[in-house]
């Protein structure tokens, strides 16, 4: 694309990152780069495809539609043209073009290789902030994340051993009560959680479990397999780092919290699995957990909240989504990750899915805690007209919650089993 074809170093500036590079990384991109023009209609990124490139959107609209049917669109002249489009990979959007449109089109490697040759003092020119060096370090944080996810980089946690082990069994059909029970005891602390938890309330018959298999018998393949990733996820928010394992602590009282709540809602309002509601209030928030860990290494964000809030606030959902994809979990939970804080966000099924439960969830949450100064009223919240057979209102809402408080009570000690 060079030559009078070229777009102008002002104009690549107006792309996040390339706002990062110098004048002379610019003029290499550019001569590197292609410039893809689509009409109306044609496809132009597939979904599930990995194709190691970063589209830009120059000129035109195009329509972005995610796995569950929900469509969006980006005009080139939004604030949301300034990003890569759909830049996950493997691409989780089908994107069609609605007007002609003009893409400048960068290999992820180029690109990468690009950032992290740019400079630091770069990022404070651009970032455009007075107050320099917090605001810096947060944009450059930010930066350096998507360029991580873009290319797979990016350190996800990994799920525990056992967890994998069951969660790979009861998803094969000729699998065997005993084989489960088998893999459970091969971890005698998950074993005795397992036990515990069978003859908690909450799952109590009319006399005891003694052993693993008993109590994999009693609960079902399905709901031990959700039990043993939920006792599971503690491991994954820890942290060998004082001022960190703090943070990992307020996120894990926050998502047991969503994720009790998750369990009352599923079990009183729709027909989804109570256990699979647990683990997605558990897991709504496990995006957070690698930004804090990498929050670590950047001082001056890690100590500003308001900094590391809004870090996380723009990141929570990509990575959690990632690190869901990384899990091979199914799609209803990367929606429940990817949208938990979405208030707008509706479905296209006519079911309640998680996600619905998740986001009402949150806004009991949020509101328990006192932090709903900016949440919006409830009838404004398409996930809690969802929920019909409640026909909930604010007032039924709570007066729902208050009467299921010993249950909440109990996931809660559910999720305390040592």
């Amino acid at each position: 694309m060079a030559g009078q074809d070229s777009l102008s170093l002002r104009r690549l500036r107006e792309f996040q990152p390339l706002n990062r590079l110098t004048d002379d990384q610019l003029v290499l991109l550019a001569n590197r780069a292609e410039r893809r023009r689509h009409g109306p209609g044609q496809r132009v990124i597939e979904r599930g495809v990995r194709d190691g490139l970063d589209f830009f959107l120059v000129e035109g609209r195009i329509e972005l539609e995610s796995v569950d049917g929900r469509k969006s669109t980006i005009d080139a002249a939004s604030d949301k043209a300034v990003n890569p489009i759909a830049r996950l990979q493997p691409r989780m959007y089908n994107v069609t073009a609605i007007k002609p449109c003009e893409f400048l089109v960068i290999g992820q490697d180029l690109l990468n290789q690009l950032l992290r040759a740019a400079p630091v003092q770069q990022v404070e020119m651009d970032s455009g902030e007075s107050n320099g060096e917090a605001e810096s370090e947060e944009h450059y944080l930010l930066m350096g994340f998507y360029a991580e996810l873009r290319s797979n980089q990016l350190t996800l946690p990994s799920v525990p051993d056992v967890a994998w082990k069951v969660r790979r069994l009861v998803d094969r059909e000729d699998t065997a009560a005993e084989q489960v029970a088998n893999a459970v005891s091969a971890d005698p602390a998950m074993a005795a959680k397992l036990v515990r938890a069978c003859n908690s309330p909450l799952y109590r018959g009319f006399s005891d479990v003694r052993n693993v298999r008993e109590a994999v018998v009693r609960l079902g393949m399905r709901t031990t397999r959700q039990l043993v990733t939920v006792f599971s996820m503690r491991e994954v928010f820890r942290s060998k780092h004082p001022s960190l394992q703090k943070e990992m602590d307020r996120l894990w009282r926050h998502s047991r919290e969503v994720a009790a709540l998750c369990w009352v809602l599923a079990d009183s309002a729709t027909s989804i699995d109570p256990e699979e509601a647990l683990l997605a209030g558990l897991l709504h928030d496990i995006g957070v957990v690698p930004i804090l860990v990498q929050a670590e290494h950047h001082v001056n964000l890690f100590a500003d909240q308001t900094n590391l809030d809004h870090a996380i606030h723009e990141l929570r959902g990509d990575v959690g989504t990632a690190v869901l994809e990384n899990w091979a979990f199914p799609a209803p939970f990367l929606n429940a990750v990817r949208y938990a804080e979405t208030w707008s966000h509706e479905c296209s099924e006519s079911a309640p899915q998680l996600v619905d439960v998740v986001i009402v969830a949150q806004l009991h949450s949020m509101i328990g805690a006192s932090q709903n100064r900016d949440l919006p009223s409830f009838d404004e919240v398409p996930a809690y007209r969802r929920l019909g057979e409640l026909e909930l209102n604010a007032s039924r809402s709570l007066q729902l919650l208050t009467e299921a408080r010993a249950r909440v009570d109990e996931v809660h000690r559910l999720l305390s089993i040592h």
